[in-house]
């Protein structure tokens, strides 16, 4: 099914919102209001859709309480929270090329 097993991680994280929402989910659970808010350029019908791949794959877990009105809260999952390591190695990687393409804006300004 796959080339190689970075394949099958993209398959889950891959496209330009899920490792953002991951992050998000990283520090607690959130409604989607609050994902909402957090990353205002996404769309709702995007970000159901992917929360909707999340949890399918089995990384993210959603809880509707019933109450009026209903309220619904994501958290990552047991098997989501093995993917830690690999968001905050992503996470370090963007803020050194941050750093990086900060720098170089600089000098070509200079």
């Amino acid at each position: 099914m796959y080339n190689i097993p970075v394949e099958a991680t993209l398959e889950v994280v891959g496209g330009k919102w899920k490792v953002v929402i991951l992050c998000h989910l990283d520090k607690g659970e959130k409604r989607t209001s609050e994902l909402k808010r957090l990353m205002p350029e996404i769309t709702q019908k995007m970000l159901t859709q992917q929360l909707r791949e999340l949890e399918e794959d089995g990384v993210v877990k959603r809880v509707i309480y019933e109450q009026i009105p209903p309220k619904v809260v994501y958290s990552l999952t047991d098997y989501g929270w093995s993917l830690k390591p690999i968001l905050d190695a992503m996470c370090s990687w963007g803020e050194q090329h941050i750093g990086k393409t900060v720098e170089e804006s600089k000098q070509a300004n200079a």
